[in-house]
């Protein structure tokens, strides 16, 4: 009878003890993926802030250059698409396109002396700059939680919960860099 008692004291122990664990798992799970959810919301509201930012920039260059009606379309168009983006992945092209855009809209200003000297212009300038930065910093702390959470996903015992948490693997935010770009090969032949 005593021996009934100990194995039952055993498998209630064990029970408890992998109940724990599934908690645990379970829980762990879902606070990473709630982690990649609010970093990917920051990136987001920092896409937002630049968008913001990009029709007075426009504006402000307009008023300097009124010939230069393609890359002002260029521009509305990119932001559009940035806008519009859904995914992680449709988000980066679409901030690859509107990094694109905005340097060729700042390269414009290059043209004009009266428009970099004007104050408007350099403090949109500022502006824009120091949201470059805080996209960077919001798309290195996605990108960690999404690799912390994919991680998590495989190792084991959370291994056993993903389905029943429902969580999904992450894919990173990676922007195209345009200083990589393959450089026109020159033929003189």
């Amino acid at each position: 009878m005593k021996t009934v008692w100990i194995i039952l004291a055993v498998l209630v122990v064990l029970i408890l003890g992998l109940g724990g664990c599934a908690v645990t798992s379970y829980n762990g799970l879902v606070s990473a993926e709630e982690n990649a959810d609010k970093s990917l919301s920051e990136i987001d509201n920092m896409l937002l802030r630049r968008a913001d930012l990009i029709p007075n920039l426009v504006n402000t260059v307009k008023g300097y250059s009124k010939h230069e009606k393609e890359i002002f379309i260029a521009v509305a168009d990119a932001r559009s698409k940035l806008l519009g983006a859904k995914t992680v992945n449709t988000k980066a092209q679409a901030l690859s396109g509107m990094n694109s855009a905005i340097g060729r809209l700042l390269a414009i200003a290059e043209n004009y002396p009266q428009l970099k000297a004007d104050t408007s212009f350099l403090r949109l300038q500022d502006e824009l700059s120091g949201t470059e930065n805080r996209i960077a910093v919001a798309r290195s702390r996605y990108n960690e939680s999404a690799k912390h959470l994919n991680a998590k996903m495989r190792k084991f015992p959370s291994v056993l919960f993903v389905s029943m948490a429902g969580v999904e693997k992450r894919e990173y935010f990676e922007v195209a860099d345009p200083k990589k770009k393959e450089l026109p090969t020159v033929s003189f032949e």
